[in-house]
Formats: structure tokens, C-alpha cells, sequence
């Protein structure tokens, strides 16, 4: 077992990927940092982070606090006396916990920094239509996503690739990358590369703030490639939305999980439904026709969009909003 103590503070399946690959190649955890149990669901049964699942089955010290500047938890944290934090998936950090150990605090970001820094990199990235993306490794200073960069690694984002398509990717690329970074940490043979100094003249950099309700509508005035992305940037979660207009003016609000643009010349009016009642429901755009493939109806569960016509009445009078 290495000698290198290694406090990991995670909470989401993504993190479980990264603390996994660290206990299979024997690193000394000596504890790990998630979110308080609380309470979800239709039965508000007290659910535990996936990290906290995977912590208790390998037998780790558990700490979950509620304020990272709570004096009990930061000495619960310094009778650790780690080298390292590795941070996955977390949440921001006060400068008194993440500048704790002599080694530093290590994150993993889902995006090649410093383009996408912010709460949702994996969604921008798909929304604003990249053909490419990654995870980088950095050391913690006070801007969040600013620290100097150790490693990165890239991925293709393809055509129909959806959040969580790549999503399971960059997980499981960015465990690895963890423990590359950790290695050459051990090895005090590793690079610190300035965000700065990669930025290009002219470059824009794009952010990747927490995205709001707001960002999940569909506005169908836009060209179809940009609903396209925004419906698979936003697929499985949190789901682009829509509102279903029937002939009477009745709204109701609808999940689109999967869909799919079909260059056609038509005649129907923009924005309105154009459906079989059988095989297929599509909205009429400019040139062509957005296909539905999969979605979920406000009270019901997801489902194809051939399950969904089986219980529909739904007809070319109808629109979307």
C-alpha cells in the first residue's frame, strides 16, 4: 500500500468511479468526504450519496458535513493528517479545507480547462454543439477552476452523443486520469501548466454555470441543430421541456429526451405536430421536421414515442410552445 494519505471528498456516481480505482490500487484513503443523507423521492426515504454507499462497503471513515467550516468537522478532517485531497464531483471548498494538506487538493473537472469551468461542463459542451471535450486534472486555488492544470485527456463528443453518453465516458477516462495525476504526484515528477498560458489570442472561453429551468425550454424559433443539441446536451437530466398545445389552448408540459432533425420540404404550419397517431410525432420546423423519439409527459413516466401514441389522442391540430 502506498505510504500517501489520501483524503477523497465526492458525492455523485461520477466520483465513485475515481475513489474505486484508487482503493483497487491500494492508496491509503484514510477518509472520505460526502454529502449529509437527506431525504428525496415520492416517500422522502433518506437516500445516501453513491459515494457514501461505495465508502461503507470498502469499510472508509465517512464524514458528511453539512458546513465545511464547521469547527467539529474541519478537526475531524485535520486528525486525518492527509497528504492529499482528491476532489471529484463535490462542491466548492473554503481556502481552510482545501489548502489543508502539504501536497494540496487535487480536482478533477469535466472539461478541457479553461473552457467550460463552472457546475455543468459536460451539458454546455454538448449544447454549444463540441465535437471534443475531456477532463482535466488541477491543484484548488480560490477562483474555482483557475489552478494550474497537471494532466488532461480527450474524447470525441459525436453527433448524437448525449449528456450522459458522455458523461459515462469522462467518468471512467477520468478515474484514470486521477490516478495517473497521483502517481506522478508520488513521483514529484509532474507538470503545472498556467490556465493563461493556454489560452489563445482571441479565444472566447465558454463557462458552464449550473443550468436553471429556464435553460432546459426549447425555443423552436432556433435552427434545428441548435434544438437537436440542446435536447441531447440536457438528456437523461435534467430534460429539455416543451408545452403540448391542444386545439382547445390546453398546455401541458413534456420531456424530450431524443430526437432527431429530417430535412423534408412540407407545408405544415411551423411548430405544429405532425403525427401518424401510430409510428411517429414530429414538429414542423423550417425545412424539416424535428423527430421525437423519446419522451415523458408532465404525470407520467418516460417512455418511446410509439408507447406514447399508443395512449395518445394526440393530431395534427395540436402545437408546441
Amino acid at each position: 500500500m502506498s505510504s500517501l494519505r489520501i483524503v477523497f471528498m465526492g458525492t455523485p456516481d461520477f466520483a465513485v468511479a475515481s475513489l474505486d480505482i484508487l482503493v483497487k490500487n491500494n492508496y491509503n484513503i484514510v477518509g472520505v468526504v460526502t454529502a449529509a443523507d437527506k431525504p428525496a423521492g415520492r416517500g422522502q426515504k433518506i437516500q445516501e450519496s453513491a459515494v457514501k454507499k461505495y465508502a461503507v462497503s470498502k469499510g472508509l471513515k465517512v464524514l458528511q458535513p453539512i458546513k465545511l467550516k464547521d469547527e467539529e468537522f474541519l478537526d475531524a478532517l485535520r486528525s486525518l493528517k492527509a497528504d492529499l485531497q482528491v476532489i471529484v464531483a463535490f462542491r466548492m471548498l473554503p481556502e481552510v479545507v482545501w489548502n489543508m494538506p502539504p501536497l494540496g487538493s487535487i480536482n478533477l473537472h469535466g472539461s478541457l480547462l479553461p473552457q467550460y469551468r463552472g457546475a455543468a461542463p459536460i451539458n454546455w459542451a454538448v449544447i454549444n454543439g463540441e465535437t471534443e471535450t475531456g477532463v482535466s486534472t488541477f491543484f484548488l486555488q480560490h477562483k474555482i477552476d483557475t489552478g494550474n492544470i497537471i494532466f488532461q485527456e480527450r474524447i470525441p463528443i459525436l453527433e448524437n452523443d448525449n449528456a450522459g453518453v458522455i458523461h459515462d465516458k469522462l467518468m471512467v477516462v477520468g478515474a484514470e486520469l486521477v490516478l495517473k495525476t497521483i502517481i506522478a504526484i508520488e513521483r514529484k515528477n509532474y507538470p503545472q501548466v498556467n490556465q493563461a498560458d493556454i489560452i489563445k489570442d482571441g479565444e472566447l472561453i465558454k463557462e458552464a454555470p449550473k443550468i436553471f429551468k429556464a435553460d432546459c425550454r426549447i425555443d423552436w424559433t432556433t435552427n434545428a441543430e441548435s434544438i437537436h443539441n440542446l435536447i441531447r446536451g440536457l438528456s437523461p437530466y435534467p430534460a429539455a421541456f416543451t408545452e403540448l398545445i391542444n386545439p382547445d389552448g390546453k398546455k401541458t408540459l413534456l420531456k424530450v429526451f431524443s430526437a432527431y432533425f429530417e430535412e423534408n420540404e412540407h407545408n405544415y404550419t411551423l411548430y405544429n405536430i405532425v403525427s401518424d397517431g401510430k409510428n411517429y410525432l414530429k414538429v414542423a420546423l423550417n425545412n424539416g421536421f424535428m423527430v421525437i423519439e423519446e419522451l415523458q409527459l408532465a404525470g407520467k413516466k418516460r417512455m418511446s414515442t410509439v408507447e406514447f401514441l399508443r395512449g395518445s389522442t394526440i393530431n395534427n391540430d395540436w402545437k408546441v410552445f
